[in-house]
């Protein structure tokens, strides 16, 4: 058929509208482009966070967390951050070198968690190896000074982000991490849980009359006993115990390292600190178990041996994170109710 002139016209046409159209698109999806690049852009900006040493610049979304606090490491699988590796030392648990706590090893080794090495000094090499974009620590306990002295040498690791030795309750600490790794979804949820379980153990529990005081059983046999504002003695308050407010004073009020929640005090003083009518052991690592106190004269005569109002709770109740603090409560119900 031969090709008219008009049908040359609509087909140019054709292409012509066709083309524009092509064109259009391309243009929309270069603008788009650039827009999610630029809003993707600011996402992904560093983000100042309170710490410790004063706020500090962290990744919008840290893809490479190393945390040097065990007592820190479960809030971070609990926000669904990201870990490298961890610490795994808690106060008072045994474990084999690389072994994490049970409360978080199976999340530990989902994630392929590195565990960091434990020693007298940070392994700041080792830490350096694992590329992080942000490195938390402080807080309580040994570790968590550890990392307060090695600041400045972390710092210029990676951003770090230590947190307040005073914060001590869960959910505060819960807040703060979720703060630093800008993961708050699941934090309203997990509080509202435990809310939910505190208000059942409230109304289950019978506490004994009487102040209540707390004592670690440590290697070295020497009394310690942890101050009230610690985690475990909130948490007893919490629950309907009465506290004994004056531990310290009473043993004179001794000196502590900023990072610790407990008092170390003379034999010679136990009546006086620890006449407490209530008392809960929390055996650590290489100290004796409540059955080996009992044959001890200097506590068998304690007010609350002889009441027989003197309880065992495991070591990994003694700076409950979220995890621990649900398995104290049934812990307490069980035993008090």
């Amino acid at each position: 058929m031969r090709k008219t002139p008009s049908m040359f016209t609509n087909r140019s046409s054709g292409r012509l509208r066709a083309a524009l159209a092509l064109l259009v698109l391309a243009l929309v999806a270069v603008l788009t482009a650039c827009g999610n690049s630029s809003s993707d852009t600011a996402a992904a900006g560093p983000r100042e966070v309170p710490s410790a040493k004063g706020p500090v610049k962290v990744p919008a979304d840290p893809q490479r967390v190393v945390v040097l606090n065990g007592n820190l490491a479960g809030y971070l699988y609990d926000l669904e951050a990201t870990v490298v590796a961890a610490d795994p030392r808690l106060l008072g648990v045994p474990n084999k070198p690389g072994e994490f706590p049970t409360g978080w090893a199976a999340d530990a080794k989902e994630q392929g968690t590195q565990a960091v090495p434990s020693g007298d000094n940070i392994n700041l090499e080792f830490i350096a190896a694992q590329r992080p974009d942000l490195i938390i620590g402080g807080g309580q306990g040994y570790p968590g000074q550890q990392s307060v002295n090695a600041y400045d040498q972390l710092s210029a690791i990676a951003p770090t982000v230590l947190m307040p030795t005073e914060t001590t309750n869960w959910q505060d600490q819960l807040r703060f991490i979720a703060e630093t790794v800008n993961k708050p979804a699941n934090v309203d949820t997990l509080i509202a849980n435990y809310q939910a379980k505190l208000t059942e153990a409230k109304a289950e529990i019978n506490a004994p009359a009487g102040a209540t005081a707390v004592l670690q059983s440590i290697k070295s046999q020497k009394p310690t006993v942890f101050v009230p504002t610690a985690a475990l003695p909130s948490l007893l308050a919490e629950v309907g115990f009465t506290l004994d407010t004056q531990v310290e004073a009473k043993a004179g009020n001794p000196a502590k390292e900023q990072s610790a929640d407990f008092i170390s005090f003379s034999p010679e003083l136990i009546n006086t600190v620890i006449d407490a009518p209530v008392l809960f052991v929390i055996p650590l690592s290489g100290g004796r178990s409540l059955e080996e106190l009992r044959a001890d004269p200097m506590y068998a005569t304690l007010p609350s041996f002889t009441a027989n109002t003197v309880f065992e709770l495991p070591a990994t109740s003694s700076r409950p994170d979220y995890r621990t603090v649900m398995a104290t409560l049934d812990l307490l119900v069980e035993r008090f109710k």
